[in-house]
Parts: structure tokens; C-alpha cells; sequence
């Protein structure tokens, strides 16, 4: 009985050790797609929202470096103190440490991201919780001109909807 068993484990791990070695095979292919699920057909959603074009982002870190003195206007730091600011502002602590310990790294100032958290936690009022843009905005300004920032541009508004005929 021992032997019958060990003998069919062999077997199976042969099968699969085969199915591994082979993976081109249409057996393999069958097996991996058995699952159920056909998760890979499935196209993932695009982001919500229009992406700037790498033009203008490019346009808009140079922008910054002319009006940031430092290493606080260079884009690594710019991108990523931002990004730390954003997180601070929606309490989660844990992501803005991460992504402080590589702000750090790069050696960009610590103290700008303390100027643009003040700056922001300021205009509390102006922040709209329900328009991310706002946020973005105003981090973006706070990051320019911490101690005076200008109010971000407001965002285009929706077309008005035509009159029925």
C-alpha cells in the first residue's frame, strides 16, 4: 500500500514538474486556465480624469525649478514632496513616511515640505474635500510660495446645457 502511494505522488510530481519545464504546452495552458476566472481578458479601467501630456509636465517642473530656489524645485523633489503633502492632508501617515524616507534620499529639504503642510493646513476653508483638483491646487501653490501662495486657477467649468427646442 506504502509503495502504491509514493509511487502515484511521483507520478503527480512528475506531471507537474513537466507542466513547469513545458509551459508552452497546450496541457499546461488548459490547466492554468481552469481556474474559472478569465481575470486576464478583462481590461483595467483607465484613470478618471485627463493626464497632462509629458510636454507640459515637463513644462510645468521647469516652471517650478525657475520659481523654487534650491533643491526643493528640483522635480524628483517637487513630484515627490507633493506627493507627501497630499498624503499628510488625507491622514495617511503611513504612505507620506514612505514616501519621505525616499524624499530624503534624494536630498531634498525637509523643512520645504514642513512650510507647504503649514501653508495648506492655513487655508483649510479653501480646500474643497469634494474636488481632488482643489487639493492638488492648493498644494501645488503652497508648494511655489509657502509663505504666500497664489489661489490655484478655478477649474473649467461644465458646458452650460442647451435650451430645448
Amino acid at each position: 500500500m506504502r509503495k502504491r502511494v509514493l509511487s502515484v505522488l511521483a507520478g503527480l510530481g512528475a506531471a507537474i514538474w513537466l507542466a513547469a519545464a513545458f509551459p508552452g504546452s497546450t496541457g499546461s495552458t488548459a490547466w492554468a486556465q481552469s481556474g474559472g476566472d478569465n481575470k486576464g481578458a478583462e481590461k483595467t479601467p483607465a484613470p478618471a480624469g485627463p493626464t497632462p501630456a509629458p510636454a507640459q509636465k515637463v513644462e510645468e517642473f521647469a516652471e517650478i525649478q525657475k520659481s523654487v530656489n534650491g533643491p526643493a524645485g528640483n522635480p524628483e523633489c517637487v513630484w515627490l514632496g507633493r506627493r507627501v503633502v497630499s498624503l499628510l492632508w488625507r491622514d495617511d501617515i503611513d504612505t507620506a513616511f514612505r514616501h519621505l524616507d525616499l524624499y530624503d534620499r534624494f536630498g531634498c529639504p525637509s523643512g520645504h515640505i514642513q512650510a507647504t503642510f503649514r501653508c495648506l493646513i492655513l487655508r483649510t476653508n479653501s480646500v474643497d474635500p469634494k474636488s481632488p483638483d482643489s487639493l492638488a491646487g492648493w498644494v501645488n501653490a503652497c508648494w511655489i510660495n509657502p509663505a504666500n501662495p497664489a489661489p490655484p486657477p478655478p477649474p473649467p467649468a461644465a458646458a452650460a446645457p442647451s435650451p430645448p427646442k
